[in-house]
């Protein structure tokens, strides 16, 4: 596939998937939720020879488990598009209506960005909730799973874009890249794509934004951090701990550092210890840490650097603090930017956390894999941004669009507001 001629014909048809009704595209995802439901037998075979090959391959448990897609991650996925399809329509909204003049008429309204190109992990329900997103959002996607989901991205979409199209979409509303090489192909339509959101590790985000002039949204680590302050309810602590380490240890929300108060660490550290050995959890932490839980093994042992440590698995980090503000200078310094959360009954200490920690998502008392698009009612998510620019946290229907501004006249012309025979008057309609 050329895909510098794919990404020209994207933009040309980019407009007219923008001018679609919400009805449209709206018809388009449910026709696409019954479909893959429709396809099911052929997604679970095709996504069976991809866990084989992960097999062959040594591919690591992590990412196995974001490989494999079964009942339960098609019955998120297609929940997921019925929740979009309940959301307002996030294009054509007015921002503004301002008279500049009598008979002056401006406008700021909500459209599509355009073409968005995204790289995205082995995670094949990703590739559904992604282009669910652009098609709700009126956007055109060209995208790029990793290889070892070869197969059951395929099949999803060649389903997926199938069921738009037969509702009336644009035949380029979707397109797939599958090959490596298509990549750096991709990163130099900078005429033609408008962003890109690339999903993977630090070094390929890195690779990403270093090779092309086109915009970049995402985010590379998923560093995340629980602070168990002096004031924390134990009884709440233990399961939200867990809960952010195993309910999916896979993910970038899952969390990877712990910090604990000093003056507690003595009473909690062992019952901590206790309760993650028992769901298969190993932790790691300082020598003060190490003591406390009676662990003199070299392999758990850490040194200030390595506290930015991305896990993805069943291990985690653990530090001594003094106070929360050590806590937070800890977390913005070893952090990504992601989410962190604070486990405290004082809410002047939550406060100073939620306020001075430099994150995308701050918590408090709750576990940091509530850090989702779905679960923030988005309908899914493209990705979660760390920067601060357009879009940040869960990229929903919001990050996915941008606006433009409409000037309706009657023969105005800057001339005159110049000479002073006419002049703005300003008044929000």
């Amino acid at each position: 596939m050329d895909m510098r001629s794919e990404a020209r014909q994207m933009k040309l048809q980019a407009p007219v998937l923008a001018a679609t009704t919400v009805e449209q595209r709206n018809a388009a995802l449910l026709a696409i939720a019954q479909a893959l439901e429709a396809h099911k037998g052929e997604i679970f075979a095709a996504n069976q020879e991809d866990m084989e090959a992960a097999d062959r391959n040594l591919v690591s448990p992590a990412v196995k488990k974001r490989l494999k897609f079964n009942e339960d991650k098609l019955r998120d996925a297609v929940a997921g598009i019925h929740q979009l399809i309940s959301l307002p329509d996030p294009l054509g909204r007015e921002l503004l209506h301002r008279e500049l003049d009598k008979d002056l008429e401006l406008y700021k309204v909500s459209v599509p960005i355009g073409v968005i190109g995204v790289i995205f992990e082995a995670r094949p329900d990703a590739l559904v909730q992604i282009s669910s997103l652009c098609l709700k959002s009126g956007n055109c996607a060209i995208l790029k799973g990793g290889k070892e989901t070869r197969n059951t991205n395929r099949i999803l979409f060649q389903v997926i874009h199938d069921a738009a199209v037969e509702k009336g979409l644009p035949e380029k509303c979707l397109v797939q890249a599958e090959l490596h090489n298509e990549i750096d192909e991709l990163l130099s339509c900078d005429k033609d794509v408008d962003l890109l959101i690339p999903r993977g590790s630090n070094a390929f985000v890195a690779y990403i934004m270093n090779n092309t002039k086109i915009p970049v949204m995402g985010h590379a680590d998923g560093i995340c951090h629980i602070y168990v302050d002096k004031d924390a309810d134990f009884a709440k602590a233990f399961p939200i701990l867990i809960d952010a380490k195993i309910q999916y240890t896979a993910a970038c929300n899952a969390v990877e550092t712990i910090l604990v108060h000093r003056d507690i660490a003595g009473a909690f550290l062992p019952e901590l210890k206790k309760k993650m050995e028992e769901v298969g959890v190993r932790l790691r932490g300082t020598g003060e840490v190490m003591e406390i839980l009676g662990d003199d093994s070299r392999e758990n042992l850490m040194a200030d650097s390595e506290f930015g440590t991305e896990y993805l698995d069943l291990i985690a980090s653990v530090k001594l603090v003094e106070d929360v503000k050590e806590a937070v200078e800890h977390i913005n310094t070893f952090g990504s930017h992601h989410t962190d959360s604070i486990l405290t009954e004082n809410p002047e200490t939550a406060g100073y956390f939620m306020q001075m920690v430099d994150s995308a998502g701050v918590y408090q008392n709750c576990s940091t894999r509530f850090a989702d698009g779905f679960r923030y009612g988005f309908g899914a998510e493209v990705g979660i941004s760390t920067g601060k620019l357009h879009a940040r946290g869960p990229v929903g229907l919001d990050g996915l669009v941008t606006y433009k501004y409409k000037l309706f006249g009657k023969g105005q012309i800057v001339g005159d507001y110049a000479s002073g025979k006419s002049s703005f008057h300003f008044v929000d309609l």
